[in-house]
Parts: structure tokens; C-alpha cells; sequence
């Protein structure tokens, strides 16, 4: 099968467990990894065949950044089942990071994947 990614798309929402997150708006950076038929898409140079990865990005986007939220593990399920459910693919990884989370370490998340 093969695989339309999209990469550290940057989100701006409220995330996080204590009070203080509460009220801010802090960074998460998705990766995410979808399988998918390019065949079609490609033969014809159709986009209405593809997997429209701008249009994916929005949707996920809106979902995270709208969705206050205390734990990263719950945007990746809410993630993987909007991908699943709204863009018609089998099989999605979702990488979740949120930089700067734990002091002395660049990022941490947690990664999951899901199929239909």
C-alpha cells in the first residue's frame, strides 16, 4: 500500500492536565502517515483522486486547535478516528509531540496507529 504523509504540522491549542495550561495556548506537532492507492490519482493527475493532504491538514488543524484537551494520547485517538472516518483511508499512524513538556527533553508524545 502506499503512504501520504504529512510532517511537524504545527497546532496552537489548550493542552495539558495542570491549571496553568488551562489558560494558554501551547504548541503540538503531528506526524501523520496514511495508507493509500495513489494509482488513480496518479494515471489520471486528478487531485479529486488523491488523498488531499492541504484539505487533511485544515481538518486536523481545526479539530485540535478548537478541542481543549488535557492529554496528547486523546488528540491522536480523536485525530486517527477523524482521518479515518472522514478521509476514506485504512490505516493511519499518528504521532502527537508536545515540545518543551518535560524540561530537559526536546519533546515528548505518544504515537498510535489505527485501521478501519
Amino acid at each position: 500500500m502506499d503512504k501520504v504523509f504529512i510532517t511537524g504540522l504545527e497546532v496552537y491549542c489548550t493542552i495539558g492536565v495542570y491549571d496553568w495550561e488551562k489558560s494558554i495556548r501551547q504548541k503540538l506537532v503531528l506526524d501523520l502517515e496514511m495508507d493509500h492507492d495513489n494509482r488513480p490519482a496518479a494515471e489520471r493527475d486528478d487531485i479529486a483522486l488523491a488523498l488531499d493532504y492541504d484539505r487533511l491538514s485544515r481538518r486536523v488543524t481545526d479539530l485540535v486547535s478548537q478541542s481543549p484537551l488535557e492529554l496528547v494520547e486523546t488528540v491522536a485517538e480523536r485525530v486517527a478516528c477523524v482521518i479515518l472516518g472522514e478521509f476514506g483511508v485504512a490505516r493511519v499512524r499518528v504521532r502527537v509531540a508536545k515540545p518543551g513538556a518535560v524540561a530537559n527533553a526536546r519533546e515528548v508524545g505518544v504515537e498510535i496507529v489505527r485501521e478501519a
